[in-house]
């Protein structure tokens, strides 16, 4: 079992940046994709970028690259999510999850998921 506890989540102007974080704990991440997904009202929820534990290879959605940064920080079993340029239409709620794999999925086929964190953007 992973559990996810993700912060950092508010209320920005377009143009400003937030970062979020997602702590972990439970079992070992050495074999697990991270990943952050985001659900807006009446969307589904989709894939923002995603980063393997070992190693720390990256992806990212199209809509995001340039914009967003994801990292890890071993030592303290914690995810981030630096979001740079923010825009109106990414205000969603965001989500953290882990995957139980080394690929990283542009899917919502995750093991564990956080609780959400809101961001929001205004124009």
């Amino acid at each position: 079992q992973v559990q996810l506890v993700e912060s950092g989540g508010g209320l920005v102007q377009a143009g400003g940046s937030l970062r979020l974080s997602c702590a972990a704990s439970g079992r070992t991440l050495s074999r697990t994709v991270m990943g952050w997904f985001r659900q807006a009202p009446g969307k589904e929820r989709e894939f923002v970028a995603g980063i393997r534990w070992s190693g720390g290879s990256t992806y990212y959605d199209d809509s995001v690259k340039g914009r967003f940064t994801i990292s890890r920080d071993v030592a303290k079993n914690t995810v981030y999510l630096q979001m740079n340029s923010l825009k109106p239409e990414d205000t969603a709620v965001y989500y953290c999850a882990a995957r139980q794999s080394v690929a990283i999925v542009p899917t919502t086929r995750y093991d564990y998921w956080g609780q959400g964190t809101q961001v929001t953007v205004s124009s």
